[in-house]
């Protein structure tokens, strides 16, 4: 098993040979794709798999959605945090999108090649969209006030996952100042409490009910 790969399975010792292997087909299709459009630097390509697919599944360590969850993942840029997600629960439906085209276009050709039928994508700004959801992810696309007033009409509540529908958001740094204003039920995760290395010790996932 590549090194790379064993750094996520680590983490979550139980994928499928299916999940192992569309995972393992990241690493060449992104070194692709960036090689053609500038995704991720060159610094953050060589370590790919603990900044951006590791770092996306640790939404997963806390979230659990149920066969049939309607995910969102706005700013999604190359497929993050939406296309590891998306591997990992096949049975959740996943909608990515990004203002920028050329990123879409990426998003697409990946989950084409990964033969993933639980994704769609589309070019589309955060305050056009339509369509409602149980969860809307993201990492640090912007501060989480505006991303709360984008990602709130898009959510339905209910309460039939692990926990209850919402945003999970990716993000560093002292975020005190940004949740403030957001009137909901708030939990901060502190990334570095489960997953080691220098890279997560100032990453969160903040959780807002709906």
């Amino acid at each position: 098993m590549a090194e790379d790969l064993r750094l996520i399975t680590r983490y979550f010792p139980d994928l499928t040979p299916t999940q192992k292997e569309r995972l393992a087909q990241l690493g060449p299709l992104y070194r692709d794709w960036n090689a053609k459009i500038n995704l991720i630097s060159r610094k953050d390509i060589d370590n790919l798999y603990e900044r951006h697919i590791l770092h996306s599944l640790t939404i997963a360590h806390w979230l659990k959605p149920e066969p049939g969850a309607r995910i969102l993942d706005i700013g999604t840029g190359g497929g993050f945090p939406g296309i590891p997600l998306a591997i990992l629960f096949p049975e959740a439906r996943f909608r990515l999108v990004d203002s920028i085209g050329k990123k879409i276009k990426v998003v697409n050709a990946v989950a084409k090649a990964l033969k993933l039928p639980n994704l769609s994508a589309a070019q589309s700004r955060a305050e056009n969209l339509n369509g409602r959801y149980d969860f809307v992810i993201s990492r640090a696309v912007t501060r989480l006030p505006e991303f709360w007033r984008w990602a709130k009409p898009r959510l339905v509540k209910g309460s039939k996952h692990n926990l209850p529908n919402g945003v999970l958001y990716l993000k560093g740094g002292n975020l005190d100042e940004e949740l403030d204003p957001i009137a909901r039920p708030i939990r901060v995760y502190e990334l570095s409490e489960v997953f080691e290395g220098e890279f997560f010790e100032t990453k969160r996932l903040v959780y807002i009910q709906a």
